[in-house]
């Protein structure tokens, strides 16, 4: 399918690649798909929704800057999300850009949970007190060698 997306872009996505957000994002709860596109040459990501162009977020992966990022998930988000292995599961935290880089914010609080073989997804709000939706990048190993 071909997809316009927030940048101006016009790709073409296999429908395969489609996340499925059975409640939608909080705050887009109608918004049900999307997809994840890498950013060629960086760490992040855009989560694009598929059905409204101006809706997308700047993604990561949490474990590359923070490296004791961790957090256990409820069984009813396991069965939800139909996971039956950790293999199955991919994590994004949503970032807000700042300029420069170093200042841009992971939300550790609430991160995107993907089971990567049945395409199903979710924004999961943790009660963990330890993580903020702000943690700037440069709190964390930006830059360093790991």
């Amino acid at each position: 399918m071909i997809l316009h997306t927030k940048f101006e872009e016009t790709i073409e996505v296999n429908e395969s690649e489609i996340l499925q957000f059975e409640h939608g994002l909080p705050g887009f709860e109608d918004e049900k798909q999307f997809v994840l596109l890498p950013i060629e040459g960086t760490p992040f990501s855009t989560l694009q929704s598929v059905t409204t162009k101006e809706l997308a977020f700047f993604t990561t992966n949490p474990f590359l800057f923070f490296k004791e990022y961790d957090f256990e998930l409820i069984e009813s988000v396991q069965e939800q999300l139909k996971i039956k292995k950790e293999a199955d599961v991919q994590v994004q935290v949503i970032l807000t850009i700042q300029d420069p880089l170093e200042k841009s914010t992971a939300n550790l609080q609430a991160p995107v949970v993907i089971n990567v073989k049945k395409k199903l997804a979710k924004q999961v709000v943790l009660s963990d007190n330890r993580y903020r939706t702000r943690h700037e990048l440069s709190e964390s190993s930006l830059g360093q060698e790991g």
